[in-house]
């Protein structure tokens, strides 16, 4: 939207508007007026850590918890303390439908469902083990596995990915995480099915990004025993000048190495 000549831009999660931009008064009760939203945060930075948490400055409002609708599913999401992207609509879309009723689901960054409430509604596995360590984003796990009623198919667990029962194996693996991804595939390889599904998440540079994540796929994948069979790279969105976030769809099949 416009106001004036400065462009305002915000993305709305529920009835919450986040920013990039210093707002004035004038600024703030037009989008108020115009958008009906409780709270207006403005996001400083977007700090990348374990736990991925944003750091926010309140423009207006105070109520930072909302719902937001998207796909046909409810989110409860504390937009102060835990981060949407709406980059990444589409693919969440896109998974939705990747699995069936005979699958074994392990999420390793279930965050607060992003991935797993959708795929849980629309393809109903066998069974989703949704793993979080933050606890805020755990606690907003739980409420939405309730209001989405799947807590028949999801186990949400509040630990660290790399603690998960390795006796548990996965015939498909989200890997939705950026930027340190790669520290992970050991895990994400230790509880594969024989035959099974990983789709790795990672920001790589635009130059390397149809050969480098196949490469550490494949290498991490032969030390466990593992042959990468087919894989599909789709580029989400673009993280950085020069830097692309994709995901690779990698089918893989257990070998003898002798």
């Amino acid at each position: 939207m416009t106001n004036g000549h400065k462009k305002l831009k915000y993305q709305k999660i529920g009835d919450i508007l986040i920013v990039k931009d210093e707002l004035n008064e004038t600024e703030i009760k037009e989008l108020v007026k115009r958008t009906k939203c409780k709270t207006i945060l403005k996001y400083e930075t977007h700090i990348t850590r374990d736990l991925r948490v944003p750091t926010t400055k309140t423009l207006y409002g105070t109520e930072t918890e909302t719902i937001n609708k998207e796909h046909g599913c409810l989110f409860s999401i504390d937009a102060s303390k835990i981060m949407w992207s709406m980059g990444n609509l589409e693919e969440r879309k896109r998974i939705a439908t990747k699995s069936n009723k005979e699958e074994i689901v392990v999420d390793m960054f279930a965050g607060i469902g992003y991935f797993t409430i959708p795929l849980a509604k629309y393809s109903a596995p066998k069974k989703i083990y949704a793993l979080e360590l933050n606890p805020n984003s755990y606690r907003h796990l739980c409420k939405n596995i309730l209001l989405n009623k799947v807590e028949n198919i999801v186990v949400p667990l509040n630990i660290d990915n790399r603690d998960f029962d390795e006796t548990i194996k996965a015939d498909r693996i989200l890997m939705g995480y950026v930027v340190k991804t790669s520290e992970f595939l050991e895990k994400a390889f230790q509880i594969l099915a024989n035959n099974g599904t990983i789709h790795y998440h990672d920001t790589v540079p635009e130059k390397i990004m149809n050969t480098r994540p196949v490469e550490q796929l494949k290498s991490i994948g032969h030390k466990y025993g593992f042959e990468l069979e087919e894989y599909e790279i789709i580029r989400i969105k673009k993280y950085s000048p020069g830097v692309s976030h994709i995901v690779v769809d990698a089918k893989f099949k257990k070998i003898d190495i002798g």
